[in-house]
């Protein structure tokens, strides 16, 4: 079954609260894969009996669906956290440790301490509770799912302000991802400083390579 069709449900974190006897939260990251601007991560912890519809799969959703769910689940769940990692710390630890950092910013905004997370993917970050993993977590668990769209809609509206910022690179569309139009205007205007430079289209720009 694709992710696009998995209906996520509450069945994981209702396994990990057994085994950890206290709240879980979701956790996953946006912005792992872009050439430029940090990475952002959530955390939710949702409450069963306020659940708001259609939660799912960031990208399974629209811009305008994931605005409003966003909205939502700030408002129904028990607790939510968002954090970044940036530029900078991207490049001085890598992107691994630095979405684990970024995760770690978002359980500390917690306002309620959660006995353990569960996170989208197979690695098993270093965070401050037991982690348990789920491959496709965000088409499985709603609680994920919720943080996947805290997380991309709040790297969004980043990049959107660095496209004021930063005029020209196209930010408010591309995102800082892999485009023709973003690596037309990298070579048009070369880097700017919220471009990941170990990134190797802009390590060959800078080294004076085709980076196409």
């Amino acid at each position: 079954m694709s992710k696009a069709r998995r209906t996520p449900t509450l069945t994981l974190e209702s396994l990990l609260s057994e085994r950890v006897g206290g709240h879980v939260c979701g956790v996953d990251e946006a912005g792992r894969g872009p050439w430029a601007g940090p990475v952002a991560a959530a955390a939710v912890i949702l409450s069963p009996d306020r659940l708001p519809a259609g939660i799912n799969d960031s990208k399974a959703l629209t811009a305008k669906r994931r605005d409003a769910l966003e909205a939502e689940i700030k408002a129904c769940a028990i607790a939510w956290g968002v954090g970044f990692a940036s530029v900078e710390e991207i490049e001085r630890l890598n992107i691994l440790q630095a979405t684990g950092l970024a995760m770690r910013r978002a359980i500390a905004a917690l306002a309620v301490t959660p006995a353990g997370a569960l996170v989208d993917g197979n690695y098993r970050f270093d965070l401050p509770c037991p982690v348990e993993t789920a491959v496709g977590g965000d088409g499985l668990s709603l609680s994920i799912a919720a943080a996947s769209i805290l997380a991309k809609t709040a790297r969004d509206r980043v990049m959107m302000e660095m496209d004021a910022s930063y005029p020209g690179y196209g930010f408010a569309g591309h995102k800082g991802y892999s485009a023709p139009a973003h690596l037309a205007a990298l070579k048009a205007r070369g880097p700017c400083p919220i471009h990941r430079r170990s990134w190797a289209p802009i390590r060959a720009l800078l080294a004076g390579e085709d980076a196409a």
